[in-house]
């Protein structure tokens, strides 16, 4: 009677495996209804609006580091014996501005040429300029940038 028990529940055994194959294996008609949105078209606007200021200032410093002799004229020569008539640099000096600093050298009003007349019977003309180095111009710019940036998405959908 055991016997017949055991081969009982084995045969049993092989019958729910069957049958769980069976209806794994076999398709299933689903009964799920479609999801269907109620809006058939439609639309969307986003806007945004940014806004930028840039303050600048700009300062521009022009130097000149050296100096500029120039002489021009009529019955006139150089009063060296050796007929010299450049400048001698002489005299040193610094410049600091806003922190920056340089140096320079130019003549003194010693170490300018000299000049006479050739004829002194007739006429005779004499220009001389100097333009000694140092800070020559200082350029100030202050400017304020404002930019206003708009961006609109205009999105339009329909089923």
């Amino acid at each position: 009677m055991v016997l017949a028990v055991l081969v009982a529940l084995q045969l049993q055994s092989k019958l729910t495996r069957f049958f769980l194959l069976l209806i794994i294996l076999l398709p299933v008609k689903s009964l799920a209804n479609p999801i269907v949105p109620t809006f058939r078209t439609g639309s969307s606007s986003t806007n945004s609006t940014s806004q930028s200021v840039v303050t600048e200032s700009i300062t521009s410093y022009q130097y000149r580091t050296g100096y500029s002799l120039s002489v021009s004229g009529t019955n006139i020569e150089s009063a060296d014996v050796n007929g010299y008539i450049n400048s001698i640099p002489t005299a040193e000096a610094t410049q600091s501005v806003n922190g920056i600093n340089f140096s320079y050298t130019s003549p003194t009003l010693e170490g300018i040429p000299r000049w006479k007349i050739v004829n002194e019977s007739q006429p005779f003309s004499l220009v001389e300029s100097i333009i000694s180095p140092g800070i020559d111009t200082i350029t100030q710019i202050d400017r304020t940038i404002n930019t206003t940036t708009t961006t609109t998405v205009e999105t339009t959908f329909g089923q």
